[in-house]
C-alpha cells in the first residue's frame, strides 16, 4: 500500500528557489518516467522525510490542480551530508505489474554456532521486483551455521516475484573462529631479565636504614 502525498507544482528554479522553498518546510522533486514530460513539484517537507526514513517507500502523489494521482518509487535522495534533512527528490512512475531494479537491505538473523564470528560482506541486495510490492528486508538466515560455513548471493531465499540481480557466486557472510586475545609480554629491563618491582624497593631500604 503506498503512502500519500500532497505536492505542489514548481514555478521556480534554481538554488535561491530550492532554498526559500526548504526554509518554508517544502522540498523540492521531480517526477518522471513512462515517457512523461518531467513534473517539478515541491513536496511536505516534514512528511516526505518521515516517510524516506522508509527504504523503497511507495507513494502516491496528488498534485495540486490535477484530478489523477501519481504512483511513483525515490529513485535518488539528496540530503544535507551535515544535517540529514532532504534537498532534492527524483521520483519515478511506476504502474501495477511491472517491475523495477532496487537495493533491498538484508537481515541476518539466529544465531550461529557459539564462540563463532559472522563477517557480512553484503548489507544488500540488487533485485528485479513488483514496483508496488517491494520488500523492505530480505532475511538471511544463520541459525545453525557452524565455522567455515558461507552464505553466498545465490543462496539467499527471496520473497515470491523478486529476482536477484547479484552475481550468485558473490559473498553474503561467513563464519569464523572468535578472535582470541594474546596475553600481554611481561616487561623486560634493558639488559633483558625480568623486572622485580618489590626486589628494587628492598634495595632502596637498605641505602636508606645505613
Amino acid at each position: 500500500m503506498a503512502d500519500k502525498l500532497t505536492a505542489t507544482p514548481r514555478t521556480e528554479f534554481g538554488k535561491g528557489a530550492s532554498r526559500r522553498l526548504r526554509r518554508n518546510d517544502k522540498t523540492p522533486a521531480v517526477i518522471y518516467g513512462h515517457g512523461t514530460d518531467p513534473v517539478h513539484v515541491s513536496l511536505p517537507g516534514k512528511e516526505t522525510f518521515l516517510l524516506l526514513r522508509q527504504s523503497n517507500v511507495l507513494l502516491t502523489i496528488s498534485i495540486e490542480g490535477e484530478k489523477k494521482s501519481i504512483t511513483a518509487l525515490p529513485k535518488q535522495v539528496q540530503r544535507d551530508p551535515i544535517t540529514g534533512f532532504l534537498e532534492h527528490i527524483d521520483l519515478l512512475i511506476v504502474k501495477k505489474g511491472e517491475k523495477v531494479s532496487v537495493d533491498v537491505a538484508l537481515t541476518v538473523v539466529g544465531e550461529a554456532e557459539r564462540g563463532s564470528l559472522v563477517n557480512q560482506d553484503l548489507t544488500s541486495l540488487p533485485v528485479l521486483a513488483p514496483a508496488t510490492d517491494i520488500p523492505q528486508e530480505i532475511e538471511v538466515s544463520i541459525e545453525g551455521l557452524v565455522v567455515g560455513d558461507q552464505i553466498l548471493a545465490g543462496d539467499v531465499v527471496l520473497p515470491e516475484g523478486v529476482v536477484s540481480e547479484q552475481d550468485p557466486e558473490s559473498m553474503v557472510l561467513n563464519v569464523a573462529p572468535q578472535p582470541v586475545a594474546e596475553p600481554e609480554p611481561e616487561l623486560e629491563d634493558a639488559e633483558g631479565d625480568l623486572v622485580d618491582s618489590d626486589e628494587g624497593g628492598d634495595e632502596d631500604d637498605d641505602e636508606d636504614s645505613e
